[in-house]
């Protein structure tokens, strides 16, 4: 029922792109005007995602899609009575653009994390790739529905279908019955959620690696969304239907490649699909440029759709894999920001490229620079970690402290003391360096390992923590299995377990 339904607002929203960017292509400097409109449409994801990834980590995410969805349909409704009534100039087009977006910038995060409450951890990659099917179900019927009622009934069709999709949406939600699931003791204020997202991903390698690839591929990639109705119109001249049925054919590309995804993921890693799949796409925006007739357009864009679905539902699937529960909107807020953020730039930059060297010079220039990006991945390689745990590990004993700190109260110096024996000294300093990791991901600051000058088989671990709150997360599921196996690698070298103290701040008052 959920899968209808997102299905229903994605094709509504390939639907409303097409309907704005065809609303203007008429327009004077049209290629400026139909870039601005993926650009804000992607700018709110850009601003918006990772405070709406915190939002959807801290509140109940179900409450929070269906009152998204409900102010989506009003703006929506409101878009279409305007347009039908011929009140609707490009600048006013835009700002209605970016309220939508700030809908999805809102949804995107949330339903991304909603998913691993509907499927099991084993089901993430394939429920990633059946994902990837709804979405380029929807771009391949949303932009040519959208071409048939732009060219007979007008754009005002298309965006009252697109406030009924959100409609739906909200409908789903309502019957949705999601299991009860037990929150933190303290859900997490505003401001700290966003910050330990920020954290969590500064610390967390695997994930940055990720999001550049991201931004390697989308970057250049993002010349075929902003410019294509502008090559349907001034180098194809196509009408509003046929600009529909090349981004059809992206679709029908997509399509294939989902299809083809669980081979996929059998016999190729992530690093060599990046390889394939940039080196596709590349040779489409080639022949996009260089070979302007519609039967060749339309057969590389197939090409280029696959290509486009096959990498981003691999990285999806794979940031799902790496992501614990307790960051996990935060997490893809970040990856939407990433997205979103080198779509609308490289929208907005070949948008004027466009305008001062014409489209050839901008396509070809997009896959030289799409594959400089692919090469890069000898350098910079995706590392999976399909096997690694992410679910809440409770390790921790329960802090023993004689005081009563006030959650909000700190900084928190937190210390662990080691006795490890010089033949085990360096083994010990190198494992340490991985725990590290696990303590400023999840909500350490300042991390520091010291020896003892006086007892040199003293090691002495010193973390700083931003408030008692913060330190009572970690031992209450920020942890997870993995960080569990990496503190044990190292506890197992020392004699017996660390003695723990906490520090808290002096009243300043004393």
């Amino acid at each position: 029922m959920l899968w209808i339904a997102v299905l229903a607002g994605n094709v509504g929203t390939w639907m409303q792109t097409v309907g704005a960017q065809w609303l203007v292509v008429e327009e004077p400097d049209a290629a400026t005007w139909t870039s601005l409109v993926q650009t804000v449409t992607m700018l709110p994801v850009l601003l918006l995602a990772l405070p709406a990834g915190a939002i959807a980590d801290v509140l109940d995410r179900r409450r929070l899609l269906m009152a998204v969805q409900t102010a989506l349909f009003l703006v929506g409704a409101l878009l279409t009575v305007l347009t039908a009534l011929g009140r609707m100039p490009p600048p006013l087009l835009l700002l209605f653009t970016f309220l939508l977006g700030v809908g999805q910038a809102l949804t995107l995060p949330t339903w991304q994390a909603v998913i691993p409450e509907i499927v099991s951890r084993a089901e993430l990659p394939a429920a990633s790739a059946l994902g990837a099917v709804n979405t380029n179900l929807a771009r391949s019927a949303g932009p040519a529905v959208a071409g048939l009622l732009v060219a007979h009934i007008g754009p005002a069709a298309v965006f009252a279908l697109n406030a009924i999709s959100y409609a739906v949406f909200a409908l789903a939600l309502v019957f949705w019955r999601r299991p009860p699931k037990k929150g933190p003791s303290h859900p997490e204020r505003f401001g700290p959620a966003v910050r330990a997202g920020g954290r969590f991903v500064r610390y967390a390698p695997a994930v940055r690696r990720l999001l550049i690839r991201v931004i390697l591929f989308v970057l250049p990639g993002s010349v075929v969304w902003g410019l294509l109705p502008v090559v349907a119109h001034q180098e194809l001249h196509l009408g509003a239907s046929g600009y529909g049925v090349l981004l059809a054919a992206l679709g029908v590309g997509a399509i294939a490649g989902a299809l083809l995804m669980p081979r996929i993921r059998r016999v190729m890693s992530a690093n060599r699909l990046i390889v394939v799949a940039g080196l596709s796409y590349g040779g489409a925006l080639v022949v996009v440029a260089l070979a302007p007739h519609e039967a060749a357009v339309g057969a590389v864009l197939v090409l280029a759709g696959a290509a486009w679905m096959t990498l981003v539902s691999r990285m999806n699937a794979t940031l799902q894999l790496l992501l614990p529960n307790w960051v996990r909107a935060r997490g893809f807020g970040i990856y939407q920001v990433v997205f979103a953020g080198a779509q609308a730039v490289g929208a907005l930059v070949w948008g004027q490229v466009a305008e001062r060297a014409g489209l050839p010079v901008t396509f070809v220039a997009a896959a030289v620079l799409m594959l400089m990006g692919t090469a890069t991945v000898w350098w910079l390689p995706v590392h999976e970690h399909d096997d690694a745990d992410r679910s809440p590990a409770v390790y921790w004993a329960e802090p023993h402290i004689m005081l009563e700190p006030h959650a909000e109260e700190g900084p928190v110096l937190v210390t662990a003391v080691y006795r490890v024996r010089d033949d085990r000294a360096a083994e010990f300093v190198a494992a340490m360096d991985a725990v590290r990791l696990t303590r400023l991901r999840t909500g350490a600051t300042r991390w520091g390992l010291f020896r003892d000058g006086a007892d040199p088989v003293r090691y002495f671990e010193v973390y700083q923590v931003p408030t008692w709150e913060d330190h009572l997360r970690q031992h209450e599921g920020r942890l997870t299995g993995s960080d569990e196996e990496v503190e044990q690698r190292a506890v197992a070298l020392a004699e017996g377990p660390a003695e723990v103290t906490h520090l808290l701040p002096t009243d300043k008052d004393d």
